[in-house]
């Protein structure tokens, strides 16, 4: 298995010391959300151009390292249009880059008709906001794939495709070969389900199978009757059973440290390379 990070979490704001920190934390790469993580790009469209996209793809990948998914992260049911216009063009613009950023793959969530936070929104259950995400990403993957690029899906609780079940849904109906799933065991809990963590991430993988381009790998504790994220490995997920399950899954899966920051990620990453070497070097476990 490799092990990742969003590059906006490692502190620094250029493609040179992106790579020096994964380097110095000897991790395989990064999720890379250009206007997150490098000083002068914006969200917004022709922000960053084809030469500069392929001199931080260049940079980046010094030492083997590599660009797992570019995040273009936009909310398709946002209340404000202009918003949604805005987020679909840097989408599309992400995706004519792609090739020169060194990644195949473009990745966003579902969102929300909440707006901004995205957070649930009882609009968000209904079969119009499902037809809205199909509708937008259809037109997405078809936009993708006449640049050999794919997309990459993520759900979560608060959003429209709130279930693995329900973003299995919405790429079965968009029906395009070249969208991928981006799995976040995290994303999909709430106070109400979170003692069903390991059921949901079982009927997760089976679900979504092979498509599962990457996993999000967060952590977090309960306070005050509700989760908040904290560092890999200082919360309540069982890791030795999460990474077992992904494991046995996929041997070559992608694990991508995200809102692990500061002095907590050093911490993390040993924590959990550690774990990975067990597993690898464990012949019980079942493939």
């Amino acid at each position: 298995m490799k092990l990742m990070v969003r590059a906006h979490d490692l502190g620094v704001k250029d493609a040179e010391s992106i790579n020096k920190k994964l380097c110095e934390l000897d991790l395989d790469g990064v999720q890379l959300v250009a206007y997150k993580s490098i000083e002068g790009v914006s969200y917004s469209p022709s922000s960053l151009s084809k030469e500069q996209a392929m001199s931080i793809s260049r940079t980046i990948k010094q030492n083997g390292k590599d660009i797992a998914l570019i995040g273009a992260y936009f909310n398709p049911v946002h209340p404000n249009n202009a918003k949604i216009e805005n987020g679909i063009a840097v989408f599309r613009d992400y995706i004519s880059l792609a090739k020169s950023l060194g990644c195949d793959y473009v990745g966003s969530e579902t969102g929300s008709y909440n707006g901004d936070p995205w957070i649930y929104h009882p609009m968000n259950h209904s079969d119009e906001a499902l037809d809205r995400v199909v509708d937008t990403f259809s037109a997405l993957a078809s936009f993708a794939e006449e640049n050999g690029v794919s997309i990459a899906m993520e759900g979560a609780f608060g959003h429209v495709c709130h279930t693995p079940e329900r973003l299995f849904e919405a790429v079965e109906r968009i029906n395009k070969g070249n969208i991928r799933f981006i799995f976040d065991l995290y994303n999909y809990l709430d106070i109400s389900n979170v003692d069903t963590a390991y059921n949901i991430l079982e009927r997760g993988l089976s679900l979504l199978g092979d498509r599962i381009l990457l996993f999000h790998i967060k952590d977090f504790v309960i306070e005050e009757n509700k989760l908040k994220q904290c560092g890999v490995g200082r919360g309540v997920l069982d890791f030795d059973r999460i990474l077992r399950a992904i494991y046995a899954h996929n041997k070559n899966s992608i694990l991508v440290l995200e809102g692990t920051t500061g002095d907590d990620l050093p911490f993390a990453v040993t924590y959990l390379k550690d774990k990975i070497h067990k597993i690898e070097n464990d012949d019980s476990v079942i493939l």
